[in-house]
């Protein structure tokens, strides 16, 4: 162990973040330890690496000085990685070695004598924090991610500032489109939910906007592109979540369709959607993939201020013992989701969606009609 024991005299709490790095990380911690240290009598260990700390002992107690300074950051003061603990092989599940993390995770726990431990994550994290709930620890979790998937909250910190990433590169690649007379492909995160393409594709202007939830057909993207042309706009901006899928692709079973896109060069999405288009058009398609752009940087305004207010909400509910469950954000008000509600569930962009029906209204086409 990296850290000696806390004292019992002090309420002790954990921190840490798991999963992908996203904006407001460090804003979330700042609001937590800042307002517990205004409560009252608190000491605070930072968690090294997500769980992985968890399972090596990996922590090192916190002075208020250490949380100065990191309201604008990106990134994570804590790091994070994407372990899992309770995530075990079946073959191992019941061995020694099956056994050994969630053991090592309980005894990290109770060495440094910890009140409540408050993970910050996506959907893997909130589950992964529902299992130490049941496994008697006290958890708060607090939901991040860029890609505005996690159940039981209307937004998460992190996506706003991905989506103004994404729709700023939108707007520089129209000059592009427009200039040269081009399909311009954008390509965003979004694996199982569209939330990022749709927002920053109504945001910049999208002509097409494809996502996960909505399988597309390429025919249709490429019919109206050339109606585009026949109106005398001969580029446009496509933009592609990641996970979008075809028509034909959804009905593969999932190591079908990886085996189809190897066969084809293992191309993303991305330059799928863009080699067809040029093969059924003859327009010329560029493609841009904005990967860890989206995730990297200073977090927006909007997402300063949601990370704030969810982690000082954390702070009022360790000091109330209000455990096991996440904080969430419900129109304008912080609410509590129990961790049991939220764990393993998926939030995805509804057909009926008022931002799907607004896309829809101001012309834009989303594959399938």
């Amino acid at each position: 162990m990296s850290a000696a024991p806390a004292s019992k005299s002090s309420l002790t709490v954990g921190i840490l973040t798991s999963g992908g790095d996203s904006p407001g990380l460090n804003a979330a911690i700042r609001g937590v330890a800042k307002a517990a240290y205004n409560r009252g009598d608190v000491r605070i260990y930072g968690i090294a690496n997500g769980f992985r700390g968890l399972i090596e002992g990996n922590a090192r107690l916190m002075q208020p000085a250490d949380f100065d300074g990191i309201l604008t950051l990106g990134g994570t003061i804590l790091g994070t990685s994407r372990e899992k603990p309770y995530e075990i092989d079946p073959s191992i599940r019941d061995t020694e070695a099956g056994r050994r993390k969630p053991a090592a995770v309980r005894a990290t726990y109770e060495h440094l004598g910890l009140d409540c431990l408050v993970v910050l994550g996506g959907n893997g994290t909130m589950r992964t924090a529902y299992q130490l709930e049941r496994n008697g620890m006290n958890v708060i979790g607090l939901p991040k991610t860029i890609d505005n998937d996690i159940f039981g909250t209307d937004i998460t910190f992190g996506f706003q500032s991905a989506v103004e990433v994404a729709t700023e590169a939108i707007d520089r690649l129209h000059s592009t489109a427009h200039s040269h007379n081009r399909i311009m492909v954008i390509e965003t995160m979004g694996h199982r939910a569209g939330w990022l393409a749709l927002y920053a594709g109504v945001a910049g202007g999208g002509d097409v906007i494809l996502i996960p939830e909505i399988p597309y057909d390429i025919g249709r993207v490429v019919s109206h592109l050339r109606d585009r042309v026949a109106l005398g706009k001969p580029f446009s901006i496509v933009v592609v979540a990641e996970g979008a899928l075809s028509t034909s692709e959804v009905k593969l079973k999932e190591e079908e369709r990886e085996s189809q896109w190897q066969k084809a060069g293992g191309a993303s999405v991305g330059y799928r959607v863009a080699r067809a288009i040029e093969e059924m058009s003859g327009m010329e398609t560029r493609v841009t993939v904005l990967g860890y752009l989206q995730r990297g940087g200073t977090p927006c305004s909007q997402d300063r201020v949601l990370a704030t207010r969810l982690g000082t909400t954390a702070a009022e509910m360790i000091f109330d013992g209000r455990f096991g469950r996440m904080v969430a954000l419900e129109g304008s008000c912080v609410v509590e989701r129990p961790l049991a509600e939220v764990a393993g569930k998926l939030k995805l962009v509804p057909a009926r969606d008022p931002t799907v029906q607004t896309a829809r209204e101001i012309g834009t086409c989303l594959g399938d009609l």
